[in-house]
């Protein structure tokens, strides 16, 4: 480490401080590390992804690749095996590196290949979560939720570890990455972690039998012929009886794959669905009719086999085990 500026020794200005504590170990080393990584790998020609600064795009004519970063592991994704094996050339010859080959693991996360894509499954992640509260060798449970009752605050004692109860419920939303149909349940979980009571606690305890029973499932990603956004969405109303307030689920799926975000598209004007059975139709049809005027949404029908975002509001296990069962 260099002398600092203001207390540089006169007779020894070339001589460098003797650090008592590592670099890696302060607190802003980590910013420290990113600043050196951010500026080394724009300068190949990567740029930050607007939506995540940890996500480097490279685009150079036909060829593309995509670097993610987390702390000093990354995990690197080319166009081509010419390209990918020049990228890890030249970062190799800044940092020290070691080339872990295909990926397999990464935050959590298995990685297997098949013929047709990729699966990707949080099994080790899950079974640490129910190891965590004894739960490895529970009953599992059929659904993840209890459809006939729906939870509120203030009813039932309050639960005897709160704390734990957090815990929980902040580690089971990492698990929705690969499990993106929990995510409905997980969120009503998550609206109680200031006062968690024993019928929250109850319903927690169900999702964790449900993982138990449902140990290897995740999402298989595979290639797509299309790219286009399509959009699913549904809304409970009025179906909070706490607030009143409205429950909405969406999904996305870019091609054939299940995503979670959204991203710039070219496309065409959104396609808005209109069930024969809304309610309030006359609070909405004046702003929807305002919207097709304008040529902003289209209005089409679809069947019933093609509501995707029922899942994330009505337990249906078949549907589950039909696109979430393992490979």
């Amino acid at each position: 480490m260099h002398q600092l500026h203001g207390f540089v020794e006169p007779d020894k200005p070339s001589h460098v401080c003797l650090l008592r504590k590592a670099l890696y170990g302060l607190k802003k080393a980590p910013r420290a590390w990113y600043q050196r990584f951010e500026t080394y790998i724009i300068s190949l020609g990567f740029v930050n992804s607007k939506n995540d600064t940890s996500l480097f795009v490279y685009r150079k004519g036909s060829e593309m690749a995509y670097l993610l970063l987390y702390v000093d592991d990354f995990v690197l994704a080319s166009s081509s095996d010419f390209l990918k094996l020049r990228l890890i050339s030249l970062l190799s010859s800044k940092f020290a590196m070691t080339d872990l080959g295909p990926l397999t693991y990464f935050l959590g996360i298995s990685v297997s290949r098949t013929k047709s894509g990729m699966f990707l499954s949080q099994r080790q992640y899950a079974h640490d979560i129910l190891s965590r509260v004894d739960m490895s060798s529970c009953k599992p449970a059929t659904t993840f939720v209890n459809t006939k009752s729906k939870l509120s605050t203030g009813s039932g004692p309050p639960i005897s570890d709160p704390t734990l109860y957090r815990q929980l419920a902040g580690a089971l939303q990492y698990l929705t990455f690969t499990r993106p149909y929990i995510t409905y349940i997980v969120q009503h979980i998550c609206l109680f972690m200031h006062d968690p009571r024993e019928h929250h606690l109850h319903a927690l305890r169900r999702v964790l039998r449900y993982i138990k029973g449902t140990i290897d499932y995740g999402m298989h990603l595979a290639a797509s012929s299309t790219t286009g956004l399509i959009s699913y969405t549904d809304v409970d109303w009025g179906g909070c009886p706490d607030t009143r307030r409205s429950t909405s689920g969406y999904c996305d799926f870019l091609g054939d794959n299940l995503v979670s975000c959204h991203g710039p598209q070219n496309a065409k004007p959104p396609y808005l669905v209109q069930h024969q059975r809304t309610k309030h139709v006359e609070m909405d049809i004046h702003f929807v009719r305002e919207k097709v005027a304008l040529g902003h949404i289209r209005v089409l029908h679809v069947p019933s086999a093609y509501q995707y975002t029922d899942i994330l509001r009505r337990v249906s296990p078949a549907l589950c085990s039909t696109i979430f069962a393992p490979v």
